[in-house]
């Protein structure tokens, strides 16, 4: 296979200290490939790359979330007061609480809001991890389909095969492996090329379909799929039409109403050089907005000023 190739740089006082190696494929509307770099055909673990599709999966099990609380199911929130409140909003909808969570106790990604919540004496809680959204909306669905509650990210419980089953379905490439994601949840791996069809299949549905719910979720509130102050959120909500979710290790995956799509990873896992890498590869797919141009590199700070930036070097 082809290994992961150098995608951006870092540069700091005008001198280039490292480099960030990945992988990258991008399709055309018609779903064909448009470009490639680096192994797009290797399985690898999306992380949270793979909410989206989870949440197709829980509405085609039954789970009844539009808007800003489906947006959320799709969520790694940042842990601001209107995302726990929402996280709250869908458990008692479901007779449930927050005690009901099997995420691990956490703090805000949120600054504003980690230091609020400290300030007050508030110690790490699981309503407040960033994956308690999709907790939340897990619970519910086994509460509407009828299954139990207790073991519900047991990887062989049904909601669980059910969202197996459904990613496998929108990437049209059996799942390669299954892991634990680090919300305890099940973790499915399919490949970069798959993961960039998953999501090209949300983006094109129909909007009475569960894909197309999504998809109208999470262009219609933004800071609920993921934060005020995040690059998703500015992403999603600064390009017409895209559905986009970041995931740990350094994955990205977007894709358009017109079916182009892009899917990403980072070989190291580093974060930094995801939004520099995303906004090249949108543009050569023909993508422009005003929002690629803030988005195109990732500051390199030197006693807490800029002094340089991630940027990306090329295919």
């Amino acid at each position: 296979m082809p290994a992961p190739v150098v995608l951006a740089e870092v540069v700091r006082s005008g001198f280039v200290e490292g480099r960030h190696h990945g992988s990258v494929v991008a399709l055309d509307a018609d779903g064909s490939p448009a470009f490639t770099a680096g192994d797009v055909t290797s399985p690898i673990f999306p992380r949270s790359s793979n909410k989206p599709m989870q949440a197709v999966g829980m509405l085609r099990a039954g789970l009844d979330l539009d808007g800003e609380l489906l947006a959320l199911a799709s969520a790694s929130h940042s842990g601001e007061p209107f995302h726990i409140d929402g996280v709250r909003r869908i458990l008692a909808r479901a007779g449930l609480d927050e005690s009901d969570l099997q995420t691990p106790p956490d703090l805000p990604i949120d600054d504003a809001a980690r230091i609020t919540h400290l300030a007050g004496g508030g110690r790490p809680e699981p309503v407040l991890m960033n994956c308690s959204g999709k907790h939340a909306a897990m619970l519910a669905t086994c509460v509407v389909a009828g299954w139990s509650t207790g073991d519900y990210l047991d990887p062989a419980h049904p909601l669980q095969l059910s969202l197996r089953e459904t990613l496998a379905d929108l990437a049209a490439e059996p799942v390669a492996a299954t892991g634990v994601d680090g919300c305890g949840a099940p973790l499915y791996a399919v490949s970069l090329t798959g993961l960039a069809r998953a999501f090209r299949a949300v983006a094109t549905a129909a909007p009475d379909r569960p894909e197309g719910r999504v998809a109208a979720a999470i262009r219609d509130h933004p800071t609920w799929l993921s934060g005020t102050h995040r690059d998703t959120a500015a992403l999603v909500g600064g390009v017409p039409g895209l559905v986009a979710k970041e995931g740990a290790e350094g994955v990205y995956a977007a894709a358009l109403p017109d079916g182009r799509a892009v899917a990403l990873k980072i070989d190291d896992g580093a974060q930094r050089a995801r939004p520099p890498v995303m906004v090249a590869a949108l543009r050569r797919l023909g993508v422009e907005a005003p929002v690629l141009d803030e988005l195109a590199t990732t500051p390199v700070l030197g006693g807490g000023e800029p002094v340089g930036a991630v940027r990306f070097v090329g295919w």
